[in-house]
């Protein structure tokens, strides 16, 4: 990894696209501390050392940086346009005029692309709003008695809304320009540095809580987890096609061999997001019913996430949206369909159904250990809360290091793509 980046580095061209990158990087967390119009930055100061990074909004804080407790201007993150695309990808199953438009290839694509930001905006509004109404109530600091927003007028509100809106339309825009001139893979990228801006922190916070014994204890195991991440993240089912000779005019096309790379973890961390999501919903509707039986029960076991209901609830969901993901991403039917129409089979297996159900049935032999993989690593931190008692604050958690090591395998591939393609250019001329 180290000498593909000094490679690039000695590249003109790709060392150009990486200052460009780090300069973006350096202009996204920038935006990530500087304060909405309006905040009490003292007060907010003080309601963040009081209430931790830990509860409701941990997970969210963690996608953007930090800067959601601390109401930047950056402070809805990437997670609006995270969502979007989450969503305008189940309504192409669902929807068959984008189902049309994802077949159309690169216009249908840039459609889709249009939709996601209109969704976005939206979806960043709608936010925005939320936030701002949780830090008026005392909602997002929990027994804070500091007043964060002094002046609660209309035209403060509105103000502190569109900033927030803007600052995910500028972070998507920032995203974009990493995509188009930088080293690419811009909206993960941006991810990473959220992520990784919050991970020495919390791993000094472990130290200063726990000793040197228990953070490097921790540090061990970090390490261990990330190396097993990487190996299955790398691991793979190449299942191999032939394809058969055929005559066009007068030209010979065909008579290769290729394969399809089917993952273990085909779904990424998708799963994760719709089961942490989807294990908040309890808890916030108990807000509006607190005192009542079942709203206590959840207290008690949705809260902090140390009891056994909530890590054995949370197993079992990242496994049913594991199934449910990898189901609706990848399609037997389509794929068998396409092989067939341009001449190509699996040795063994006839084309058409027999290819469809034989694909079916080794996707679904690998999403067992793949959704197995994931519930485990998602419990890495509800462990270690009970351990060392670091909650949100553990740095390995699951959700953290999946997008740290994918999207970091991903930028140094594509680098490496970069400079074979240069050194190919090279050895032609």
């Amino acid at each position: 990894m180290l000498t593909a980046f000094a490679r690039a580095f000695r590249t003109p061209d790709l060392r150009r696209k990486m200052m460009f990158t780090l300069g973006i990087v350096v202009l996204f967390r920038l935006g990530s501390v500087v304060p909405t119009p309006g905040i009490d930055v003292q007060a907010v100061n003080t309601c963040v050392e009081q209430a931790g990074n830990a509860g409701v909004y941990g997970m969210l804080n963690l996608f953007s940086g930090g800067a959601l407790l601390q109401l930047a201007v950056f402070a809805l993150g990437i997670m609006p346009y995270i969502t979007a695309s989450i969503i305008l990808q189940l309504l192409t199953v669902v929807i068959p005029r984008l189902e049309a438009l994802k077949k159309e290839g690169q216009a249908g694509q840039t459609r889709i692309t249009q939709y996601t930001r209109y969704l976005t905006i939206g979806l960043a509004v709608l936010q925005a709003t939320t936030i701002i109404s949780l830090a008026r109530s005392g909602g997002l600091f929990q027994n804070c008695p500091e007043e964060i927003i002094p002046d609660e007028s209309i035209s403060t509100i509105a103000i502190m809304i569109i900033t927030m809106t803007a600052g995910t339309a500028v972070i998507m825009w920032l995203g974009e320009l990493i995509t188009d001139r930088g080293i690419g893979n811009g909206m993960s990228l941006l991810i990473f540095t959220q992520i990784i801006a919050t991970f020495p922190s919390a791993l000094w916070g472990i130290q200063q809580s726990k000793g040197w014994a228990t953070f490097t204890i921790v540090s061990l195991v970090g390490l261990v987890v990330v190396a097993l991440v990487v190996f299955v993240e790398q691991s793979q089912r190449r299942i191999p096609v032939q394809y058969a000779k055929r005559m066009v005019g007068r030209r010979m096309y065909g008579g290769s061999s290729t394969y399809i790379p089917l993952k273990i973890n085909q779904a990424g961390v998708i799963p994760v997001i719709f089961a942490s999501s989807l294990l908040y919903l309890p808890l916030l509707l108990s807000q509006f019913n607190e005192g009542s039986g079942w709203a206590n029960w959840i207290q008690r076991n949705f809260v902090n996430g140390d009891s056994l209901i909530y890590m054995v609830s949370f197993f079992l969901m990242i496994v049913f949206f594991t199934y449910f993901y990898v189901s609706i991403t990848f399609n037997p039917k389509d794929v068998a369909d396409n092989m067939k129409k341009y001449g190509g089979f699996i040795p063994g297996i006839r084309a058409g159904r027999p290819t469809e159900e034989y694909l079916d049935y080794v996707l679904t032999r690998l999403t067992a250990p793949g959704s197995i993989y994931l519930g485990l690593l998602a419990l890495v931190p509800l462990v270690a809360f009970v351990l060392v008692d670091a909650n949100q604050n553990f740095p390995f958690g699951g959700t953290s290091i999946l997008i740290m090591v994918g999207v970091g395998l991903q930028t140094v591939q594509q680098i490496e793509s970069q400079l074979q393609q240069r050194n190919y250019e090279g050895f032609l001329r």
